[in-house]
């Protein structure tokens, strides 16, 4: 009788091409213990910034994204390179990184120094692991790559300044030079260029940060999504 759509990508989705009514499709965001990725545990990222080697590095740009090329990890490479002429003790840290779109992945990884960059399959401290990155970057390839893409949330709410291309949930929460910076599809020139914004700018780190902390915790918590789960089964 009802559907439940978990971004308006999505509501669009199920009423202009699969032809659902209007009245059938209500859209209730995710839920997300916030508190949990704004203050995680020190001693846990304390060892996980061992474990991966990364004391006294600087920059390091954070990706969590599958090896699929949707994902548009493919023009973050290029741009990490970039970057490398003027940081070159940078590291870019590949979390998930594992799929299908792998071997092309690994091609562009050939041309970064080995030390410059860690892949990592799996992490199971996803709070702590935020913590890690001085700028983390998720650049999926068009509008509606992703259906809501929780990555967008988890970083907001982490205290990570963030590069983002928008799709997903990003379009209804994700606002230029207010909480992230935003940059085109599959352009490694604009996030090169961002990065390197957000590394050297503080000020603006620090205000994109404080709002974007602030635009979570008014639409994400888990009570808001209970409470509109809950409306929706008492109509």
């Amino acid at each position: 009788t009802h559907i439940i759509a978990v971004s308006e990508v999505v509501r669009k989705i199920l009423v202009e091409k699969e032809k659902t009514p209007p009245e059938k499709v209500s859209v209730i965001l995710h839920g997300f213990d916030l508190e949990k990725f704004q203050h995680p545990d020190e001693k846990n990222v304390l060892k996980l910034r061992d474990k991966y080697q990364l004391q006294g590095i600087f920059p390091v740009i954070g990706v969590i994204s599958r090896f699929t090329e949707w994902k548009g990890v493919q023009y973050i490479i290029p741009a990490f390179k970039s970057l490398l002429a003027e940081y070159p003790q940078a590291r870019l840290m590949l979390f998930n990184a594992e799929g299908s779109y792998a071997p092309q992945i690994e091609k562009l990884l050939e041309k970064i120094p080995a030390g410059n960059y860690t892949r990592v399959a799996f992490e199971k401290d996803l709070f702590s692991m935020y913590q890690l990155f001085d700028v983390f970057v998720h650049v999926p390839v068009d509008a509606d790559s992703e259906a809501f893409g929780q990555v967008y949330i988890e970083a907001l709410a982490s205290g990570t300044a963030c590069v983002f291309s928008l799709s997903g949930i990003g379009h209804e929460v994700i606002k230029n030079n207010h909480n992230a910076l935003v940059v085109p599809y599959k352009n490694s020139e604009a996030i090169q260029a961002a990065c390197k914004t957000l590394i050297e700018n503080n000020k603006l780190r620090n205000i994109l940060v404080t709002n974007a902390k602030e635009i979570v915790y008014e639409n994400f918590t888990i009570r808001q999504m209970i409470s509109n789960l809950e409306t929706l089964y008492t109509r």
